[in-house]
């Protein structure tokens, strides 16, 4: 496959309209490598460890939710020149799907609402709200990862999902409106917690996103590379 046909295949699937106004200049091809692809990768993030191992994979193209390259680059030193230094040199293309792969159909939040069998969906502005039949207990396990409860409930009636960081107030409010009694997504500040309006069920970020970078990858045939943060849990 070349570049251009694998680039029009995954706007088809996340079209980059779908995605957040931050997130301009920050997906797509944001790497240009080798024009003919015979080898792709998938990850959640570009870190130096997942690099290593498309490298070491031949990749010819590594796909991911999260760019390397938050801000505009002016210099390259220190460890963002150490990781461009390897993907350049291998000739491998990055290529990202943020914010839109989220609102995507099939894309992070509907990957969720799958693996929590959510029933009677409804779109949210970022992620979604639907019927759970789970405990936190078993959500938790589902997710495959520590989670903290915030608020008092130990089995939602109807849960609002936001794959990664989605903790914002007007989220929340939008959910409670939704007939949400719970809020499941990742880094959730004391501040916040103090405004919400429902429980909050916080996971990690990797344990709500990865798991549609990684059934992207086994649906399309490409190799994915895990690389979940290190966490103790120490009572």
């Amino acid at each position: 496959m070349d570049v251009d046909t694998f680039i029009v295949e995954m706007e088809q699937l996340a079209p980059p309209e779908l995605a957040e106004e931050f997130d301009a200049g920050k997906i797509g091809l944001i790497v240009e490598g080798k024009r003919t692809l015979k080898t792709i990768c998938c990850a959640l993030d570009a870190t130096p460890a997942v690099v290593k191992s498309a490298i070491a994979l031949d990749a010819d193209m590594l796909v991911v939710h999260h760019t390397p390259l938050w801000t505009p680059v002016t210099y390259l030193t220190g460890p963002t020149a150490s990781l461009m230094r390897d993907i350049l040199a291998a000739h491998m293309n990055i290529y990202v799907m943020h914010t839109n792969f989220d609102r995507a159909r099939y894309g992070v939040n509907d990957c969720l609402s799958d693996m929590l069998s959510l029933t009677n969906t409804e779109p949210m502005t970022l992620g979604l709200t639907g019927d759970c039949s789970l405990s936190v207990k078993e959500i938790a396990r589902r997710v495959g990862g520590p989670v903290r409860v915030w608020g008092k409930i130990k089995k939602p009636r109807r849960l609002a999902i936001v794959g990664g960081s989605g903790f914002d107030l007007s989220f929340m409010m939008e959910a409670k409106a939704l007939g949400a009694d719970a809020f499941l997504s990742a880094e959730l500040k004391h501040s916040v917690y103090r405004s919400a309006p429902l429980a909050c069920i916080e996971a990690t970020h990797y344990a709500l996103e990865a798991p549609a970078m990684e059934r992207l990858a086994r649906d399309r045939g490409w190799n994915f590379i895990a690389d979940p943060p290190v966490i103790a849990v120490i009572p």
